[in-house]
């Protein structure tokens, strides 16, 4: 089998580098539309292909996916959908690392052509939603009724430096995405939106970390609200950050920072979000060391006893190959579910996310070969 993976950027490079290493597959490519990106990616990775390809351009890509039986995007959610599609027509099995709950649903219609041209497609293969997906329904598999189901990330710079305390791990545009698009939440069988950047929280964690803030944002519940509407009575996802982060980023959102309507200034009309980002980008560490923290709690019962399930990770920047924190926890979970249909580990034909299609124990342990550790405790 072969392999293509869309976008040369750092979720990009870390899928390719981690199917370069541990995959089977006869050949594997990395594509972009930008040079300069593909001169980078080539210093980081070996004994792969490396193509120019623009994703708008869909007889480019039509034409690639026919030479390929998997394809993995790594490029922003906005293509995902036309992607899927071309693969259903090239009989390309696809994977992606999601963003958006409408691009998703989209993608979910094409389960009859999908099934019926053999092909599988499976949404939102990252860290939040992907990995944290496989995890809750670990969490259902153990009950035979859940109470709740609390799920908590966050990707942070390991030396923190005031005010934010945090540092651009990916877009930017996707980080104010998920501080001003409303929370989704289920709440005893009702799927309800909240805003995000609301009900704050505090988390502990061991040393060096201790107490984190956690708040509500958008997209990393994705499909779970609707996966267990009827199994799971609360679900509901919060990011993780160092304390005062929310307040200080909630207090610039407020001010209209992040508006996308057009201002005048002078001469020029210029948009909010557009000049925020611009600050964010200057100010705002864009290297260094970085950590990827994880929290997920389950409550429920099994043979009428109440069980408690926390699970907990904690991922650092690999000093070795200069990989992030957070190109190892959301490009490795799509390189292990591209490698689970490789080897006809998942062998259904549709259009599945994560909690559908992952199996939990072999996918926990194909992480653990690469030294990413969750760590379960389970008390009565």
């Amino acid at each position: 089998m072969k392999a293509i993976v869309l976008g040369a950027g750092m979720m990009g490079r870390a899928i390719a580098y981690d199917l370069c290493k541990h995959s089977n597959f006869d050949s594997i490519a990395i594509a972009d539309k930008d040079k300069k990106t593909i001169s980078s990616a080539e210093k980081f990775l070996k004994d792969i292909d490396f193509l120019k390809l623009d994703v708008e351009k869909t007889s480019d890509v039509k034409k690639q996916f026919k030479e390929y039986d998997v394809a993995i995007s790594a490029v922003p959610y906005k293509f995902n959908y036309t992607l899927a599609k071309t693969a259903v027509d090239t009989k390309t099995h696809f994977l992606d690392l999601g963003g958006n709950n409408d691009v998703v649903e989209k993608e979910r219609s094409l389960y009859k052509e999908t099934k019926s041209n053999d092909v599988t497609i499976i949404p939102d293969c990252g860290l939040a939603p992907g990995l944290v997906s496989v995890i809750t329904r670990d969490i259902v598999d153990q009950m035979d009724s859940v109470e709740y189901v609390k799920l908590r990330v966050g990707g942070l710079p390991e030396n923190p430096v005031p005010p934010l305390n945090y540092q651009i791990v990916f877009s930017p545009y996707g980080l104010i995405n998920e501080y001003v698009e409303d929370a989704m939440i289920l709440d005893h069988g009702k799927i309800i939106n909240k805003k995000s950047m609301t009900e704050l929280e505090m988390l502990d964690f061991p040393k060096p970390f201790g107490k984190m803030e956690a708040f509500l944002t958008s997209g990393g519940c994705s499909t779970l609200p609707y996966t267990y509407k009827n199994t799971i009575k609360y679900l509901d996802y919060k990011t993780i950050r160092y304390p005062g982060h929310c307040e200080k980023f909630k207090t610039m959102l407020d001010l209209g920072f992040a508006e996308e309507k057009k201002v005048s200034i002078g001469d020029q009309k210029v948009a909010p979000r557009d000049f925020f980002v611009e600050l964010l980008m200057k100010y705002l560490p864009t290297s260094g060391k970085d950590v990827v923290l994880l929290k997920a709690l389950g409550n429920g019962k099994k043979d009428g006893k109440k069980i408690h399930l926390e699970y907990t990770m904690i991922d650092y920047y690999d000093d070795k190959n200069n990989i992030t924190a957070m190109m190892r926890t959301t490009g490795y979970p799509a390189s292990i579910i591209a490698q689970m249909i490789e080897r006809n580990i998942i062998k259904k034909r549709g259009v599945f996310c994560c909690e559908e299609i992952v199996p939990c124990k072999q996918f926990f342990e194909e992480l653990s070969k690469r030294n990413i550790q969750i760590k379960k405790k389970k008390r009565s």
